[in-house]
C-alpha cells in the first residue's frame, strides 16, 4: 500500500517522498494501523525490512496531529534500545520523519556527557529514543518524567535481554501510566523472548510475525568458504583487493582482533576502519559517520555494534570469525540487503569453527552453499604474503597485548591498606 493513502499527515507524506519511501514494506503493511488504533503489538521481522519506521510513522503522526504548538508538554513516547548505535540510528530516521512537524525528537544514551542531555530534556521534547543505562540515570536525577507517556516501543528486544536488561524494563514500566501502549519488535524469537514478550504487553495485543520461516531476508545470499585460522588474513586482503569500489563490514569476535586485522590490512595499504565497545562513544560516532559518507569503505566491526549499523548499500558482509551465538549471525548479516537491496554474507569457517556452522545452519534451517577451493586457489592466496608482519611488528603487538593484560590485572587487585603508626 501506498504511504500518501494512509490517514497521516502532510508533513510526514512529504517526508517519506522526500526520503523515497512510496509503498509500505510487509511490516509496516501489518503493524501500522493496529499501532495507529492504539493496540498493544508484538511483531517479529528481520533485520532490515523496515521495522523502524513501521513505529516511527504511526507515533509521530499521532503526537503531531495530538498538539496545538510546538510547545512540548512532557515525554509522550520511549523507545528503549540496547545500544549507543542503536540509539543513534533510531534517532536519526525519527529526526528525518519529523520534520516540518510539532514534534520534537531527543536520542539519549550513556558514553557522553550528561549535562548537554539534561539541558534538552529541560527544553522539553515528545519522543525520547534511549538506552536503559542512561535512562535510569536521569529518571533517578529527576530529569526524565513518565507521568505522560502513552507509547513504550522495545527495539531489539531480545539483544536487551541478552544483556540482563529485563529488571530495567520491568522497573520503567511499573512507572508509566497504567493505560500506555506497548510496542515489542524484535528480529529473533526464542521461548525467553516469548516470555518476556508476553509479559510486557496487555493479553489483547496483536501478534505479527513477518516470514516466521525465513529467519534473514531474502535478499541476501549465503556462501562459506573453509579456511584455516592462520590464513584469513589473506583471503581477506584477496577479497578486499578484488572488490575496491564495494562497501563491506567485515566481524570478528573481539575488539583484540579487530585491531589486529586493521593492522595486517594496513600492512598491505588497505585503509580500514574499526568500531567495538571499547572505543568511546565519540570515536564511534566518527567511525560510523565517516563509514557512511563514504570516506572508506571497510568497517571491521565487533557484534556489540551489529545492530546499530543501518547503511543502506552495504555491498558484503565478511564473517572473520563465525559469531559465539547463531542469533548474532542474522544480525550480522542482516547489514546488508536492506530493503529492497540485494546483498551477500560469506563466512571464513576455520576447523575450529565447524561446530558454531552447523549451529548457525539449524538456526536458519537451510544449508549455507560452499565456495569451493581447489589447492590451486588456496595455494595462490597464500603466495602473496604480503600482510605478514615482520619480526619487529610482531614483537610490539605481543608487548601491547601483555601491557593490557598488566593493566586490567592491576585494576583488579584490592589496594592494600598503609597500617596506621
Amino acid at each position: 500500500m501506498k504511504f500518501e493513502k494512509y490517514p497521516i499527515s502532510d508533513a510526514l507524506k512529504n517526508n517519506l517522498s522526500r526520503l523515497g519511501f512510496v509503498k509500505t514494506t510487509d511490516i509496516q503493511f501489518k503493524a501500522m494501523p493496529s499501532i495507529m488504533a492504539g493496540e498493544d503489538v508484538l511483531a517479529i521481522a528481520q533485520t532490515g525490512t523496515g521495522k523502524t519506521a513501521a513505529f516511527a510513522i504511526p507515533i509521530l503522526n499521532q503526537i503531531d496531529q495530538w498538539k496545538r504548538s510546538q510547545r512540548s508538554n512532557g515525554i509522550q513516547c520511549i523507545v528503549m534500545v540496547p545500544t549507543h548505535e542503536l540509539a543513534m540510528q533510531i534517532g536519526e530516521v525519527f529526526a528525518q520523519l519529523s520534520k516540518q512537524t510539532k514534534v520534537k525528537v531527543f536520542a539519549m544514551y550513556g558514553g557522553v556527557q550528561q549535562d548537554p542531555q539534561i539541558q534538552t530534556l529541560q527544553k522539553g521534547i515528545d519522543v525520547l529514543i534511549t538506552t536503559p543505562g542512561r535512562l535510569f540515570d536521569l529518571i533517578s536525577q529527576g530529569y526524565v518524567l513518565l507521568n505522560r507517556v502513552q507509547t513504550l516501543v522495545l527495539d531489539e528486544a531480545d539483544h536487551m535481554l541478552d544483556l540482563g536488561f529485563i529488571g530495567d524494563i520491568h522497573a520503567i514500566k511499573k512507572k508509566l501510566p497504567h493505560n500506555h501502549q506497548t510496542l515489542f519488535f524484535s528480529a529473533t524469537i526464542n521461548a525467553d523472548i516469548k516470555k518476556l514478550a508476553y509479559s510486557q504487553v496487555r493479553n489483547s495485543a496483536i501478534r505479527i510475525q513477518i516470514s516466521p520461516d525465513n529467519r534473514v531476508s531474502k535478499n541476501v545470499s549465503h556462501y562459506v568458504m573453509f579456511v584455516e585460522m592462520d590464513d584469513k588474513r589473506f583471503f581477506l586482503e584477496r577479497f578486499l583487493t578484488d572488490n575496491p569500489e564495494s562497501r563491506v563490514i567485515v566481524f570478528v569476535r573481539t575488539r583484540v582482533r579487530a585491531e589486529r586485522v586493521a593492522k595486517a590490512m594496513g600492512r598491505v595499504g588497505i585503509e580500514t576502519l574499526t568500531i567495538h565497545g571499547e572505543k568511546d562513544q565519540r570515536d564511534r560516532a566518527e567511525v560510523m559517520n565517516a563509514f557512511k559518507a563514504g570516506a572508506c569503505q571497510i568497517l571491521i566491526a565487533t557484534d556489540v555494534s551489529a545492530r546499530g549499523i543501518d547503511i543502506p548499500d552495504v555491498h558484503y558482509v565478511l564473517n572473520y570469525d563465525l559469531p559465539d551465538k547463531a542469533e548474532n549471525y542474522v544480525h550480522r548479516v542482516g547489514r546488508t540487503g536492506r530493503g529492497v537491496k540485494k546483498g551477500i554474507a560469506i563466512s571464513f569457517c576455520s576447523k575450529e569453527e565447524k561446530a558454531r556452522l552447523e549451529e548457525i545452519q539449524g538456526f536458519l534451517d537451510q544449508e549455507i552453499d560452499v565456495i569451493e577451493l581447489t589447492k590451486k586457489d588456496y595455494a595462490f592466496t597464500l603466495a602473496h604474503p604480503s600482510g605478514e608482519p615482520s619480526l619487529e611488528e610482531l614483537l610490539k603487538e605481543i608487548e601491547e597485548e601483555e601491557g593490557e593484560k598488566r593493566k586490567k590485572k592491576k585494576k583488579r587487585k584490592p589496594q592494600k591498606r598503609k597500617k596506621k603508626a
